[in-house]
Parts: C-alpha cells; structure tokens; sequence
C-alpha cells in the first residue's frame, strides 16, 4: 500500500499535506506513533509524533532526514505550521510532511484498521452508502447528493446519451454509454467510473469522478455505485408505475372527450379540471407519431420537455402508437399567431426525429370542447399522411393538406385497398424500391431530379426505375388518369403498410 491511499480514507480527510507531496507514492506497510522528537522512523514507518514541537523545528529537520536515510513513508504532526526552511527541506528531500488538528491516536487506530484488513474501507464505504439511501425511495437528485457526500468527488446520473439528469461530471463524455457494464476510464488527473441501472427501456448511469487523493480509491468505489445504481432503479420502478397509472387515466379521459356527442357533463368536466386540461377556448390538435417500439410512457417528458424548448404550453397525452396533443388559446388566434406555433412545433419536431424518429401533424383552430376532438382528428389525419411525406420533413399542418387530405379519406374504405394492392402487386417483388419510388415521384410532379434527391440515389437511378414501373405495370405515367389511380394506390398501400 501507498501513503496516498492511506490519505484517501474519510477519517484522514483533516490530514493536510504540508510539504513533500512528490513523496506519497512511497510504501507503507506500518503506522508507529511516538513522544520522542528523537525516534528514527523504520522502513515503510509513517511515524505519528503523538505531541506538539513548539520552538523545535530543528528537530522536525532531524527526524526528515533520518526518515529519508530509513526509507520511511512519512511524518504525522499535531497542528503545526512547519518553517518554510523545513517544507522546503521536506520538499526537497520527497518525505511527506502531514499535519492535522485530529487527535493523532484515533489516525493511528483507523490507520493501522486499513493496514491490517485493506477491505474494511469498502464494506464501510457500501454499509454508509445503504444507510444513507436504503431507508426510503430516493429520487436521482437525493441519490446524486447522498454520494457526492460520501465520496467528496462529482458524482451525476446520466442519461443513455451521457447528459446529466442530475449532478454534473466534467469528463461525462468518456463514458461509452452503448456499453452497458460497469467502467473505469483512467483520466490525466484521476479515474472516472460508472455504473448502469439496468431496467426495460433506456440505459442511466451513476458515474463518479475522482481527481487528487480521491483516486487513490478507485478500486473501493464500485461496489458504492452499485448500490446507488440500486437505489436509482428502485426509484425509476416506483414512478415508471406512477407514470402508467397517470398514462392510463389520461388516455382514458381523452378518450371519453374524443367520444363526445354532446355537451360534457358535470363529472367529466371535473376529471377535466383535476387534469388540468381546458375545454373552453379554441384548440389545435397535434398528433406525434412513433414507431410500435417507442416505449411512450418512458418517453413523455422527452416530448414535453422538447414543447417547452419552443415556448409551447401543451396538453400530451400517451395515445396509441405515439401522443395527443394540443394547444388551447384564450381566443380565436390569428393566422399569424397559428402559423407561429405551427413553426415552433416544426422546430421541436425536428428534435424529436434525432431520437424517436416522429412523425407530426397539426390541425385547425377549432373552439370548445366538440372541436377538440375535431381539431385532434385533423392532426392525425396529417400526421398519418406526414409518416409517408419524407420531403416534407415528416412534418404536415392541416392547412397544408387541400386535396391531399380528401384523397387520404378515398383510400381509406373496405374495397379500396385490396384494388390498390392489385394493381401495383407487379412492382412489390420486383427489385429496386419499385412502390415508393413510384409514390415519391408522383409527390414530386414526375421532377427526375427532386425524386432522386428524396431517395438519395443517381438521378439515372430513378429514371431507369421510372421505366421499369411503366414496363411492370403496363402504364403511361405522362396521362393524367394513370397518374391519379396509381398515386392514390401507391398513397393507401405506404400508409397502410
């Protein structure tokens, strides 16, 4: 063992280094305490000078110098403030110099515990960290502080990106977060370790940083952060089934608003209020769409917080394969005042695709609680058409729609779809993306070029594709009618696939 570990352990944390720091890598293999300024310190001795030295600095240049000749680790003095002759001495001569305010005896006991069982240190370190976070549920936040306390280092839990969801870590972006094991990254001035709380759906780490002599416990550290790590998971178990019960009873109250005929009553417009969601006024709907897999529950406050990123206060609720939402203003807004927030959902839109790959709509302005349910029916409308409308960002208003939204309610009855299938059954075994080549260039007005640059191939590529689609399917794309029915079939097949 070093003397540097030695100084790592909390009940040492008064012990300061006067001088010789360069020194405390030396071995340390005894703890001697004395009353005698003459003793000579043995080899691997940190001698504890158990009584002040007052007007006897020479003695304390004495007993350095004979530590030096015996290979000793260092010296331990009551509080004293050596001459700056002596810590230039003991700088010199690399023996550390230590002082401390504690009573030298009790150093001593702890000191030679650790000597005699090394391990002691972490099963003391992981009983404190059970008590101080076993005794109840805990949120990161109090988890966070409880270990930053304990260790005396930066201690964060991160998110599966690396980003602080509470506490910072300067070096959080060492962590290789797609690694889901516990980790130990050496840095220029210290060690930084992290350990994953492993459950159904995003990895969090509970990571520390230690710097100074705190990296000297490195090897102690782990099985702490384990237990934080523990203590994280029990939280995020209790208020994911907090989560789905409120999912639950939220979906549930929109699906009785969206179910209304008539004027709400008395108790669904108080369920309303305990929501605190508004049902007079004018609202715009939104619709976000998700893939099957997104865990929405999991995901809510992701969304939330991107909403709120824009200035935008909304309603969201998990609803199917993604949320329901909207936006309700005191008025009829302006044209101007819609087209505002529709950008500031494009906006969040677009940073919500970097992580759930989403799919938006959003609906009209529509007043009271029957429009809201009108205004939600719009978004997703536009939202069920914005999941095949790559060139536009995947992102549709409403009011952008026109005849699109029309031709979306043809496609959507018993027999047209089955009739649409058959007619472009030739291109869907047929190589080279066939189907949605066809849908994106008819979205983009038979423009070679635009189609190439939403698919992201030669333009060469499409019109050879072009032809081929001709061939298959025994068409003239240049007449008007072949274009409708194979636009329309091609439009009902994306979407329903």
């Amino acid at each position: 063992m070093i003397l540097r570990r030695l100084l790592a352990l909390p009940s040492w944390a008064g012990v300061r280094v006067a001088a010789g720091e360069s020194g405390l890598d030396r071995p340390l293999e005894t703890v001697r305490a004395t009353l005698d300024a003459g003793d000579s310190p043995g080899p691997g001795e940190l001698l504890v000078l158990a009584r002040e030295l007052r007007g006897t600095d020479w003695q304390i240049d004495a007993l350095l110098r004979r530590g030096v000749d015996s290979g000793a680790a260092g010296l331990l003095l009551p509080e004293v403030e050596p001459l700056t002759a002596t810590r230039l001495l003991a700088d010199r001569l690399a023996m550390p110099l230590l002082v401390t305010a504690a009573r030298p005896l009790d150093l001593l006991v702890d000191a030679r515990l650790m000597l005699a069982a090394p391990e002691l240190d972490r099963a003391n370190l992981v009983l404190a960290t059970h008590r101080a976070l076993g005794e109840r549920l805990r949120s990161p936040e109090e988890v966070v502080t409880a270990l930053r306390g304990l260790l005396r280092s930066p201690v964060a839990l991160l998110d599966d990106r690396g980003e602080p969801v509470a506490g910072d870590l300067p070096s959080a972006g060492r962590i290789r977060v797609g690694e889901p094991v516990p980790q130990r990254v050496d840095l220029d001035d210290g060690v930084l370790l992290a350990h994953p709380a492993l459950l159904a759906g995003p990895v969090l780490w509970v990571a520390a940083e230690l710097t100074g002599l705190e990296a000297a416990r490195a090897d102690v550290v782990p099985p702490a952060l384990a237990v934080a790590a523990g203590a994280v998971q029990r939280w995020l178990l209790a208020n994911r089934l907090e989560l789905e019960r409120d999912a639950r009873s939220r979906t549930a109250l929109l699906g009785d608003l969206l179910r209304l005929d008539a004027e709400p009553g008395a108790d669904l417009r108080r369920r309303a209020a305990d929501a605190g969601w508004r049902l007079g006024g004018w609202h715009v709907g939104l619709r976000i769409g998700v893939a099957s897999s997104v865990d929405t529950v999991a995901r809510t406050t992701e969304v939330v917080r991107a909403l709120r990123a824009e200035q935008i206060a909304a309603v969201v609720v998990e609803h199917g394969d993604g949320w329901t939402g909207w936006v309700t203003f005191d008025q009829e807004p302006t044209a101007e005042r819609v087209r505002t927030l529709a950008a500031g959902l494009r906006a969040a839109h677009k940073a919500l695709r970097r992580t759930l790959g989403a799919h938006l709509g959003v609906g009209r302005p529509h007043p009271r609680p029957d429009g809201l349910a009108a205004t939600i029916a719009e978004a997703t409308d536009a939202a069920r058409l914005a999941a095949t409308r790559p060139e536009s960002g995947h992102f549709l208003h409403v009011d952008q729609l026109g005849m699109a939204q029309l031709l979306l309610e043809w496609t959507r009855t018993d027999t047209f779809e089955p009739a649409a299938r058959a007619l472009i059954a030739p291109l869907r075994n047929a190589p080279g993306d066939l189907v949605r080549t066809l849908a994106v260039y008819l979205d983009a007005e038979s423009s070679i070029a635009e189609t190439a640059a939403v698919l992201g191939v030669h333009r060469n590529t499409v019109t050879a594709r072009v032809a081929r689609i001709e061939q298959l399917l025994g068409v003239d794309l240049s007449r008007p009618d072949d274009r409708l029915a194979l636009h329309l079939a091609s439009r009902a097949i994306t979407l329903a696939d």
